[in-house]
């Protein structure tokens, strides 16, 4: 197989511009073979493609090799677990499900190994991010003692939850700020440190816009080893902030603005800390700047990613296994705001499910959208 026959399930914002970028020649692997959009005004865009009402429908259609599911996130469970079934490749948007129950059952679908099975976690392309990956999984800052995130430059004004009937309810999105902005970050935080084992959330709903889901939050981490983490995001800050800052045993590294600052100790802060005399002083440090030019290939990376994956077997940049986690630390966050107590990871799923589905049945909003 030279090139990749892909059908694009979905057609909303990146949908369209993942066909786009496909019909532009940026994923030189890629041939776009067909569509499907349950609203025809949506099929029209694209006259020179067959186009389906239904994902079902191009699924069983035998135009294509493989499926990228771009619907809203509800639906990801069920046409992933049916292109899977149907033997296509399947790349699926962020979040792979709204609940780590639902994750699981669409991972389990994934029996034939010789399917690529990707999800479309684009911040894994950024130089910036692979480079701080690289610090923590090389040793180069040694221990981890803390970590702090605070991404609040995701503003939307109140319009932008208009946009969709689905979008902010419990039914129809499942989560707000932490299930539609922020798939990414958390996917990059446990990509970067690993999965904490204790999580503390504080979620605030419809705090900035007339919306029944989170719009700011602020979690508690703890991590395996003794360190511990925060992590802040909000739709209704403005100017945001995106900062993430690492202290360890060897120094403190700064993600801001493009640039990586390590600021390192000539000596690890614990040897330091016992053999240093008076009068008191913190460990002598020497700095080094990484400056980025760009946040990499993002979606179009991801996409030929995939593509290789498929073709020649190249490894994965985001397999679709390891998308289970940001979603589980989403549960866990809005899990612990709920009950007001922490929440042990691994996350009860079950659980999570039945407060959630609480959570649809008394709410006016969910309702209204699951009618539709």
């Amino acid at each position: 197989m030279k090139h990749v026959r892909l059908g694009i399930i979905g057609l909303g914002v990146m949908g369209q511009s993942h066909a786009r970028n496909i019909l532009e020649g940026k994923i030189p692997r890629l041939r776009l073979a067909a569509v499907a959009d349950s609203d025809p005004k949506r099929l029209a865009h694209y006259p020179g493609l067959p186009g389906f009402a239904t994902d079902r429908e191009l699924i069983a259609s035998g135009l294509v090799d493989a499926v990228l599911i771009a619907t809203p996130h509800y639906s990801h469970t069920d046409t992933g677990i049916a292109a899977l079934r149907a033997g296509l490749h399947v790349l699926v948007e962020k979040p792979i499900s709204v609940q780590r129950a639902d994750c699981e059952r669409l991972l389990a679908a994934h029996t034939d190994r010789r399917l690529v099975f990707a999800a479309m976690f684009n911040q894994r392309t950024d130089p910036l991010y692979r480079k701080l990956r690289e610090l923590v999984h090389g040793g180069a800052l040694g221990e981890i003692r803390r970590v702090q995130w605070t991404v609040t430059n995701w503003f939307r004004p109140h319009c932008y939850y208009g946009l969709s009937a689905w979008r902010a309810t419990w039914a129809g999105e499942g989560g707000g700020v932490l299930l539609n902005q922020c798939p990414h970050n958390l996917d990059l935080f446990s990509w970067i440190f690993g999965q904490p084992q204790r999580v503390r959330g504080f979620c605030s709903f419809g705090k900035y816009h007339d919306i029944e889901v989170e719009d700011d939050v602020t979690a508690y981490f703890e991590l395996p080893g003794g360190a511990t983490a925060t992590f802040i995001a909000s739709t209704g800050e403005a100017p945001g902030t995106n900062r993430l800052e690492v202290m360890a045993e060897n120094g403190r590294v700064v993600a801001e603005g493009g640039t990586l600052r390590f600021t390192r100790n000539r000596v690890p802060t614990g040897k330091f800390s016992r053999t240093t005399k008076l009068p008191f002083s913190a460990p002598p440090t020497t700095e080094r700047v990484f400056t980025f030019k760009d946040a990499g290939g993002q979606h179009v990376a991801i996409m030929r990613n995939f593509a290789d994956a498929i073709v020649r077997g190249a490894p994965l940049v985001a397999p679709a296994a390891e998308g289970i986690r940001s979603v589980e630390l989403a549960n866990a966050i809005l899990l612990s705001s709920w009950t007001d107590k922490a929440v042990e990871l691994p996350l009860d799923g079950a659980l999570y499910a039945r407060w959630l589905k609480r959570k649809i049945a008394f709410s006016p909003r969910s309702r209204s959208t699951a009618a539709r």
